[in-house]
């Protein structure tokens, strides 16, 4: 009854998509007009990151039964996008002929698949864990195609897709894949007894970072341990404060911008049950400031002091998750069984461990990254790169760089930003908008 119920508002009020790139000098516009639904905001920002695109500046309203929302986009060099392929693609994925209303994406990220088998795996971080899981993986004749690690907060989570070394497709056989949740099981386990560490095997394929975002999430890695971390000052500055006037909790962020940030707070907030009802974001060199007008889908604001401190701490999870703590080193070769369990023991052999890791193949080539520190704590030693890039080869394995030193937001009252922002009209007028909530 429900999708029926969707398919004749969506009749009535099909998606509308503009795309301008005469407007605005240094980003194409895209604005989105749609009849508003649970976890359509998500949506949009997903189909945008996963095409790689900066989100420099964006308007969100939807309020009542209409969603609009008003994103200022470039590729990864700042320029606007050209790429006609790209444009095109917007416009099917997020216009009248798109299917983001229909009940197959209900599952934000769900994609499905049959080629390969995805595992799901989260448990206690500790040094030598990837080269640990691969290597378990390879004994076990499972080829890593793709894969991306994630670590925070002394939890790490990683969702890989494997296939069979035989046959190159996924692996079906129950007891096999018995065998590979036990034996990852216990590799994840270790001798941490206190916290859980868990296993899932599939033969469908999901949105990685969607649900890297939904493991940690549930896994509880935004409660903080012990005393706060010496890295206190790279905290990002997040506020909730309520709008007692108009109902909403008024949630601001002020942080070091980076991709994929709107992204990952957006993922977060759903995956609490907050729905957004009006929303600015906007990167100031390396800077972002977004705020968001939120309640929960029971239609209250927050409620208590501790659901405020629990939404903050989620939303400084989310932001955290996906900061690369550590060197940076791409690899790019022949992919071949085992390359990366090798590659990865290199790394455990030279007391390096890896803080996070996107494993990709394509076209028979293994493109990888990794973000590599000592295990003691300490800055990598340049020789010990060097000498890593000799056993595996110069020109395979490359250092990328450290990631920049994070510099702490300034300080500035949440109301004086809340009002100085979002409530003033010439931020809207920035997307040809004016409006007024007062």
């Amino acid at each position: 009854m429900d999708d029926e119920y969707e398919k004749l508002i969506r009749r009535m009020n099909p998606p509308r998509v503009v795309i301008d790139n005469e407007s605005c000098k240094n980003a194409t516009v895209i604005q989105v007009d749609s009849a508003n639904k649970q976890g359509i905001l998500l949506e949009v920002v997903q189909i945008l990151t996963d095409l790689n695109l900066m989100i420099t500046k964006a308007y969100i309203c939807s309020d009542g039964g209409w969603f609009m929302d008003v994103f200022n986009v470039t590729d990864n060099d700042g320029n606007k996008i050209t790429d006609e392929g790209i444009l095109d693609y917007i416009q099917k994925s997020l216009g009248p002929d798109s299917c983001f209303a229909s009940s197959m994406r209900r599952s934000v990220g769900v994609k499905l698949g049959t080629d390969h088998t995805s595992i799901e795996l989260i448990g206690s971080d500790r040094p030598g864990l990837l080269s640990e899981v691969s290597a378990v993986l390879t004994n076990l004749k499972c080829n890593v195609v793709n894969a991306e690690v994630w670590t925070h907060n002394t939890r790490a989570a990683a969702v890989m897709q494997v296939t069979d070394e035989e046959t190159g497709g996924a692996i079906i056989d129950p007891e096999r894949l018995t065998l590979v949740k036990r034996l990852l099981c216990n590799v994840l386990k270790g001798s941490n007894k206190t916290r859980e560490a868990k296993t899932v095997v599939s033969l469908g394929a999901t949105h990685t970072e969607r649900r890297l975002h939904q493991m940690m999430f549930d896994d509880r890695d935004y409660e903080r341990m012990g005393e706060d971390s010496p890295d206190e000052k790279d905290r990002p500055n997040v506020n909730v404060v309520n709008w007692h006037g108009r109902d909403y909790s008024v949630v601001t962020i002020r942080c070091k911008d980076r991709p994929k940030l709107l992204f990952d707070i957006v993922c977060t907030l759903t995956d609490m049950q907050y729905v957004v009802f009006h929303g600015n974001v906007e990167a100031e060199g390396a800077e972002a400031h977004q705020e968001y007008c939120i309640r929960h889908i029971d239609g209250s604001p927050v409620k208590s002091d501790a659901e405020r401190q629990r939404v903050i701490h989620c939303l400084e999870a989310a932001i955290q998750r996906r900061v690369s703590e550590g060197l940076k080193l791409e690899l790019c070769t022949s992919d071949r069984i085992g390359l990366l369990s090798d590659v990865t023991r290199i790394f455990r052999e030279n007391s390096l461990t890896v803080t996070r890791a996107e494993v990709t193949t394509r076209s028979g080539k293994a493109v990888n990254t990794f973000y590599v520190r000592e295990s003691s704590g300490y800055p990598v030693d340049p020789k010990i790169i060097d000498s890593i890039r000799q056993t595996i080869g110069q020109t395979i394995l490359r250092v990328k760089g450290s990631p920049d030193e994070s510099t702490q937001a300034p300080q500035e009252s949440p109301t004086r930003f809340l009002f100085g922002g979002l409530f003033k009209s010439r931020s809207f007028c920035n997307f040809g908008l004016v409006r007024s909530y007062s």
